[in-house]
């Protein structure tokens, strides 16, 4: 330990130099053009409004690697970390690119919450020498691959003067999560510049986002130059029990991000855990072999085209078109064209099938929706015309859209005015034959019994109204795992709410699925089917103003489900 004096502490450079001295924008993967990391150039520095990160004292399970050796021969050298729950209490979470170097490296140590200017002998919780370092071994230091997935390490640290360094520090938790979007903290120790000369550490409160395309966060704060990766993205942190949940850590695409003002994290799935169990069990890290070749997030793009394309998605149904036992994606284009694409029952879709070359006739379909309105286990199309017509046109998948259909209502009747149609089974035993409207003055109404020749019984669920004119999207599934569908609404203000228990006596329960966001006032189409073969109705398909479209596998009450892109961003 005599090694680090502070001197040397001071002078190590960091691991990840390089980063945030440009802008640039990031480059090309083999399968998708990333997201760019800004056109503007070093002089300008980040968009307006991006938010900087603040120095402030650390935290006590936070610090840097300090180790000589790489990547400048004999030169000290760092990178950020954080002390992570484990049964040994001897386990520190950091960046995979980290780890690599610290796998070759000499006089290797952690520093919890490094102190400027003190000597290793001298830091607040002690120093602790590395014992060995676990690193996926399919990962590439610096990938811009679908690898990047597995930017993390897990390092064992050997006792310091007090202990293990757990029972020292305390530790946050590692925490896998299938989501993106997230409030976390992210703390790191970036090099001393002319606003950071005692070397201190950083944090930023900020929301993610997704990296599409990857298995990857996305956050943009300034201040995060080099050293900084490794460095944890903590939620819910309590300061008082100084414990948090640790869901990522900086890494990722290009080691992390390529500018000082956007950081990747990648998110802990299967592949993290099994390198977290392999750490904790101390195995050795000559043992850890991965076999299997890594695929990516198993989210990617599912559906041909990407968002420039499905900005042309005018209108999309979901149904068991083809009487298969479980869900197919029909998709009504701005030109005409209807195409289907047959679900494979496992959140998947094969080759597509065109319904209607691309005509004058459907571009003046204005809403359509999918059920088994004649009852024989085969989805039937409803579609409601510009001109107020509408039309039930049944078997999809069997009779295609060759013909008028069944006229349900003539041109130039009340129908016009039927702003949103979701059909659902909120009434009905066995099929999907009731009809959900939603009026351009706010009324709602629920047809039932709805068949070939017949809208059935009207039931008035809602007055004329101002507050239901801004209920923006209508869809409707099984939410709440009963065999009686529930109705989701998305309003003009981006929340979403289920109704669960909707019945022709009235509207059910409110559950609100998601409060007021600018995000989701950016959904477009909204539809619900059954995807993924549970025997469920609640896998919610949301096609976005970007062109993304993204499913939410086993959607509930008040959570959505599993996020899934079937089509990336234009």
């Amino acid at each position: 330990m005599e090694f680090w004096t502070a001197e040397r502490m001071a002078q190590a450079e960091p691991l990840d130099a390089d980063r945030g001295q440009t802008a640039g924008s990031l480059r090309r993967s083999s399968s998708e053009q990333l997201e760019e990391a800004g056109s503007e150039g070093p002089e300008e520095g980040p968009p307006a409004g991006t938010p900087t990160a603040t120095h402030f004292e650390g935290l006590p399970m936070v610090g840097t690697f300090f180790f000589q050796g790489t990547p400048v021969s004999g030169d000290a050298t760092y990178c950020s970390g954080s002390v992570v729950r484990s049964k040994g209490k001897n386990m520190v979470l950091t960046a995979g690119h980290c780890g690599i170097a610290l796998r070759s490296a000499v006089h290797r140590i952690f520093v919890p919450q490094y102190r400027y200017g003190q000597s290793s002998a001298d830091q607040p919780w002690g120093v602790y020498p590395l014992t060995d370092v676990y690193i996926d071994d399919r990962y590439k230091k610096n990938s811009r691959e679908a690898v990047s997935d597995l930017d993390f390490a897990f390092v064992l640290v050997g006792k310091g003067p007090r202990g293990n360094v757990e029972e020292v520090t305390s530790a946050l938790t590692l925490t896998p999560t299938s989501t993106y979007e997230h409030n976390v903290t992210v703390v790191g120790y970036p090099a001393r510049d002319e606003d950071n000369n005692s070397h201190r550490a950083i944090q930023c409160d900020v929301r993610t986002k997704r990296l599409y395309g990857f298995r990857q966060m996305r956050m943009e704060c300034g201040g995060y130059y080099g050293g900084v990766s490794g460095g944890p993205w903590i939620r819910n942190y309590n300061p008082r029990a100084r414990t948090g949940e640790v869901i990522g850590n900086v890494g990722g695409v290009g080691g992390g991000g390529d500018v000082h003002w956007i950081s990747y994290a990648p998110v802990y799935g299967q592949d993290a855990l099994e390198l977290y169990n392999d750490a904790a069990n101390d195995i050795g890290e000559k043992n850890v072999h991965r076999t299997k070749p890594y695929q990516g997030p198993g989210d990617g793009p599912i559906l041909p085209g990407g968002g420039t394309t499905w900005k042309h998605a005018k209108q999309i149904a979901s149904g068991d078109f083809r009487a298969t036992g479980h869900s197919d994606l029909l998709v009504l284009w701005t030109d005409g064209e209807v195409t289907l694409y047959p679900g494979d029952g496992n959140g998947g879709f094969g080759k597509e099938r065109q319904l209607l070359a691309p005509n004058a006739t459907w571009k003046t379909a204005a809403g359509i929706t999918a059920g088994d309105f004649t009852g024989s286990n085969q989805f039937d199309l409803l579609v409601r015309w510009d001109s107020g017509r509408l039309s039930l046109h049944g078997d999809v998948g069997t009779n295609g859209l060759g013909g008028s259909g069944t006229q349900m209502a003539p041109a130039g009747s009340i129908w016009s005015h039927a702003t949103q149609i979701a059909a659902g089974r909120f009434n009905a035993q066995t099929y999907v034959t009731d009809l959900m409207v939603r009026w351009s003055d706010g009324e709602l109404t629920l047809y039932t019994n709805v068949s070939a020749g017949t809208l059935g019984q009207e039931h008035k669920l809602k007055e004329p109204n101002s507050t239901w004119k801004d209920a923006t999207l209508l869809t409707s599934g099984q939410f709440s795992g009963s065999q009686k569908w529930d109705l989701m609404v998305r309003w003009t203000s981006g929340e979403l709410d289920n109704y669960v228990g909707t019945t022709t006596g009235g509207l059910g329960s409110q559950k609100q699925v998601q409060g007021p966001n600018k995000t989701w006032t950016h959904s477009v189409i909204m539809t619900t089917g059954e995807y993924t073969g549970d025997g469920l109705a609640n896998d919610l398909v949301i096609r976005w103003s970007d062109g993304e479209t993204t499913m939410y596998r086993d959607t509930r009450m008040t959570t959505l489900g599993t996020e899934r892109m079937l089509v990336p961003p234009a």
